[in-house]
């Protein structure tokens, strides 16, 4: 989802047409493990949940570096994120967007800048980040160290 930012305003039109494409990501989009129960209403297994939205090789990294809570750009990301290609950074990036992990916001500027942060849905995953980071350097002592992100969680 990309917006148009004019003044650090979004127009009117794309204010609109973003909303619309929103509902539609979000009424559409089929969870994995999603069922139908007896009385018509979707039953989500939270587990399944987690992974949908957290899942893949590059997403908790992505949450990771952004927990500081300053805005990152998409270059610093990459740098961070070493052998992370141009095609998966950008469709990880979109797919948290969607999930309402991370906004995007885009500077009408020359040459254009783009940057990233977590949203407050972002921020109230990284407790459950900490914990399995927690969980991780017990189970491999003192071989953990993170080479990826180089957070501080």
């Amino acid at each position: 989802m990309r917006f148009i930012v004019v003044d650090d305003k979004i127009s009117a039109r794309t204010q609109f047409v973003n909303t619309m494409y929103k509902k539609h990501t979000v009424s559409t989009r089929r969870r994995e493990g999603e069922k139908m129960n007896d009385n018509g209403d979707r039953s989500i297994c939270p587990l399944r949940y987690i992974t949908d939205i957290l899942g893949g090789k590059w997403k908790m990294p992505i949450i990771c570096i952004l927990a500081d809570q300053k805005p990152k750009r998409y270059s610093t990301i990459k740098r961070r994120l070493r052998d992370i290609t141009n095609m998966m950074l950008a469709h990880s990036l979109r797919e948290l967007e969607a999930d309402g992990m991370v906004t995007r916001v885009q500077y009408n500027e020359i040459p254009p800048r783009v940057e990233y942060s977590l949203t407050e849905r972002g921020v109230s995953a990284v407790p459950v980040l900490t914990a399995a980071a927690e969980w991780a350097v017990h189970e491999l002592g003192d071989r953990a160290r993170c080479e990826e992100c180089r957070s501080s969680l």
